[in-house]
């Protein structure tokens, strides 16, 4: 956990060296002016949606370091590329300890180590303590994992941004809360780290804060984020208030003694904690922020979007499983919400032609089939997407920005005002960037569901779950739950295989002059793709079914590992597991239309393989234009371009009223009646100096009336009395 805030202390450092000695030799620009003429890369400032690949003009890469300084980088944008990625390297490589000693040891209870008491509030005592686990275990080795993935590919995507040592430095920050979040022991040391990453998120999200649109991205991010967080709260307080307790273990216990089977407080608690989680994991109706979140450099998002904040929802919902187990009403609704953001978030994805605002609601989407799986008491099964997607989704993000990466050079060498991040300034790159298309392709089989990918065998899984999980006094709305899970997943192929035409397929669009510029990215953002490609085929090994083991989707048992991770989480979620095997029996052996597991996962990826070379087979026949020839969308097409126009809804029916009623409140309650009432305080203290000043006269006479007269008074006040 230390190490990456001692990467961010050292980085940290780095970065007020560079401010400071870019002030101390007289330059004119400091880190953050330089940073604004930088973003002039691919249009302007102004425009918001210039690419984001962190080179500066002026050098064969876009730029030399620090816009126009040339020759070799300081050392104090030097010694980030091995601190920002050797801090978290080394705690990837402690969790793997930790975690081979843990799987001999077959730790069944988790191991507590308190440091310090924190709070004493009336009964409640809170320590600062760290709780490992088989849950927080996995947690630390995907944020470990993917982060230093993330890191390494930083180290060339970001290499000539002038502001190289504090984007360093914030995101070993990020790390640092996401690994408290997974392994505090308390929900209160959860919220610190969940409050962290809500921070990171406003850091690196308006990195490039001197933008506006950049900089308001940022603050949408953490204000959005601000209002789940005060459900989660009001979540916390009941549990301290009933349990007596914040930790982990003593709650979890006393669950099933304290709650009522679908009580009110139970639900209650459900429902305030999931509140946090809506927020924090971009779910309905919290979800705007997150698309506008690509405002930030492209390593970021993959590592907002794959390996920390987003999943922190679905990591609370399987820690807290017993307390949802013993709230069917919460666990409906986390499970409605989940697949409802599921749904809407990909048919929005549809309609988009920014590459990364594609994967943002992707990500949207993805979340919420991890949300219907913890949902819907497959505890196991959505942690099993969340590490799957962490492998596919940084992959692909990865993968963008290789295209912006080559894009943005290419326009900038010849000079061209165009959008490096519009798919239809693009088309016919696979030509140009065999490596990026290769893997890309690897990422979309993956999220498309297509076995043998990771994909495959964790959204199938959750899907499966909910079909036979339809049981109970939700049974009938479980069932619509499945049938929308489906009807998202065939949407997931389309958008995505229509990524992949738009980006590398058809003829391309970028114009005969830029085609000499493009080339492949560098090699140690290249490796970063491949090891994720690697990942997102086989990362999905290690939960599959029984029953799809033995089929010939599992090659009839050649598949190495059964339900492992199943077996792996158990001492977590089987408290839970009893609650709702008492309370609703076994889960159903067939889907609610007939059909087995096998059966179903067969006919889901030859459903999804159709559905993805239908759409390049339709998408590849379409004629497009450059964005700037583009007329705007019309119809159905229009409505999901402005994503349901959402965005304007809350700004009519939210910002406005705000702005106006703090507008009202500043002119009227602030200007009129607190200032004239101080004002007023003033005019009196004023008035009563000057009454006074007028008995100072400097005559001796005069004090010595004024002398007289009080003695009199004071005399005959005492003879009255």
């Amino acid at each position: 956990v230390l190490l990456p805030l001692l990467g961010f202390l050292a980085n940290g450092a780095l970065a007020l060296l560079a401010a400071r000695r870019a002030v101390g030799g007289g330059r004119r620009e400091d880190e953050e002016d330089v940073a604004a003429g930088m973003h002039a890369r691919g249009g302007s400032p102004a425009g918001g949606r210039a690419g984001d690949h962190g080179h500066a003009p002026g050098s064969a890469h876009g730029g030399a370091h620090g816009g126009a300084h040339g020759g070799a980088k300081p050392w104090t944008h030097r010694w980030p590329s091995w601190l920002g990625p050797g801090v978290i390297g080394l705690a990837f490589v402690i969790a793997v300890v930790n975690f081979l000693r843990m799987a001999g040891a077959e730790l069944h209870e988790p191991a507590v180590v308190p440091y310090w008491q924190w709070i004493m509030a009336g009964a409640v005592e809170i320590d600062a303590a760290l709780q490992l686990d088989a849950l927080s275990m996995i947690l630390t080795l995907i944020v470990t994992g993917v982060s230093f993935l993330i890191h390494v590919y930083s180290v060339g995507y970001m290499g000539e941004d002038p502001g190289y040592p504090r984007y360093f430095a914030y995101l070993n920050l990020f790390v640092f809360f996401m690994l408290v979040l997974v392994l505090g022991s308390s929900f209160v040391t959860m919220f610190v780290g969940w409050e962290g990453v809500g921070l990171c998120s406003y850091l690196l999200i308006g990195f490039w804060f001197t933008d506006r649109a950049k900089a308001d991205a940022g603050k949408k991010a953490f204000i959005v984020n601000r209002i789940g967080d005060f459900g989660f709260l009001i979540g916390i307080f009941l549990i301290a208030v009933n349990f007596g307790s914040v930790d982990f273990v003593p709650v979890f216990e006393q669950a099933p003694e304290l709650l009522t089977y679908g009580g009110g407080l139970a639900t209650a608690i459900g429902l305030f904690l999931f509140l946090g989680a809506v927020g924090k994991s971009a779910q309905i109706p919290l979800y705007v922020w997150l698309p506008d979140a690509m405002a930030g450099p492209t390593p970021v998002s993959a590592l907002i979007h794959a390996a920390t904040m987003v999943t922190a929802g679905v990591y609370m919902v399987a820690r807290a499983s017993v307390l949802y187990a013993l709230a069917p009403a919460a666990s409906a609704t986390v499970a409605g919400i989940g697949v409802l953001t599921a749904l809407f978030a990909a048919t929005i994805g549809l309609a988009q032609y920014n590459i990364k605002r594609v994967l943002a609601y992707s990500t949207i989407s993805q979340l919420g089939y991890m949300f219907l799986g913890v949902g819907v008491g497959a505890y196991a099964a959505g942690i099993f997407h969340l590490m799957t997607h962490a492998f596919f989704k940084a992959l692909l993000f990865l993968c963008s920005g290789a295209v912006i990466h080559a894009l943005h050079r290419a326009f900038h060498h010849t000079g061209k005002d165009r959008d490096p991040e519009d798919m239809r300034n693009m088309g016919g790159l696979s030509r140009y960037l065999p490596i990026t298309w290769i893997t890309m392709w690897v990422g979309t089989l993956a999220i498309a569901g297509i076995w043998p990918f990771a994909g495959f065998f964790s959204k199938d899984e959750i899907i499966w779950q909910t079909a036979v999980r339809a049981v109970g006094p939700f049974r009938g709305l479980y069932t619509v739950y499945w049938v929308m899970a489906l009807a998202a997943a065939v949407l997931t192929a389309i958008y995505m295989a229509r990524l992949m035409v738009l980006t590398f397929h058809g003829e391309t669009r970028t114009g005969e002059d830029e085609r000499r510029h493009l080339h492949e990215a560098p090699r140690v953002m290249t490796v970063v793709l491949v090891v994720l490609a690697v990942l997102s085929v086989f990362g999905g090994w290690v939960n599959v079914s029984e029953s799809l083991r033995k089929s010939m989707v599992g090659l009839f048992g050649l598949l190495p590992a059964a339900e492992w991770l199943h077996h792996w989480l158990e001492p977590v979620t089987e408290l839970a597991d009893e609650v709702r095997l008492a309370q609703l029996g076994e889960p159903a052996r067939e889907a609610p239309l007939g059909g087995g597991e096998v059966g179903w996962a067969l006919a889901a990826t030859v459903l999804a393989v159709a559905v993805v070379l239908a759409t390049v087979r339709v998408i590849s026949s379409w004629k497009y234009r450059l964005a700037a020839e583009t007329p705007e969308p019309v119809g159905l097409r229009r409505v999901l371009y402005h994503k349901y126009y959402v965005d304007e809804l809350y700004d009519l029916m939210v910002v406005r009223p705000v702005l106006a009623l703090s507008r009202a409140a500043w002119r009227f309650i602030d200007d009129e009646i607190i200032d004239r009432t101080v004002d007023a305080v003033g005019l009196v203290a004023r008035a009563l100096g000057w009454l006074g000043s007028r008995l100072q006269t400097g005559q001796v006479n005069t004090y010595a009336l004024v002398l007289a007269l009080g003695v009199l008074l004071l005399l005959g006040v005492t003879i009255a009395r």
